[in-house]
This record gives C-alpha cells, structure tokens and sequence, in this order.
C-alpha cells in the first residue's frame, strides 16, 4: 500500500528553539535521556531530526553523563 502523502521535512529542535542549545549538558540528564532509547542506546539523527552539528554534542554530553554514573549504559531486559 503507497503513502498518501510524503513524509514531514524533520526539523532540528536546536535550530527551532535556541534555547535548547543551553540544556545540552551532562549535568541536565533528564533532558538527555529524551535522546536515549527505552535499553539506553542513543536514537540516530534520522529518527529525532536533529542536525549533524547537535547531534555531536549530545552523543558527547551523554557519554559524559553516562561515565559519571547519570545515565545508564544500558538497560537490562528482564523478559528472559
């Protein structure tokens, strides 16, 4: 079955509100983990829209987040 209609241009949510760009730290997890998938993988820019130059600060933030205990790894599936 085709689409209907094309799918929506993304548009980078740092480029749409600047003040985002200041929440970008390992110190704001919270907002972090909006980029994070429900086992703790990061989500690629394709699916979140966000720019390439964005996306390289959050992959360091949360890398920085994750070595000091902020953010998980992982996320252990118990379903086994």
């Amino acid at each position: 079955m085709a689409r209907k209609f094309p799918p929506r241009k993304k548009v980078c949510p740092f480029l749409k509100d600047p003040e985002l760009v200041e929440k970008i730290s390992y110190k704001n997890p919270d907002f972090l983990a909006r980029f994070l998938s429900p086992f703790g993988r990061i989500v690629p820019r394709r699916i979140t829209g966000v720019s390439a130059k964005y996306h390289r600060a959050l992959v360091r933030e949360i890398k920085r987040a994750r070595m000091l205990a902020l953010l998980p790894f992982a996320v252990r599936d118990d379903r086994r």
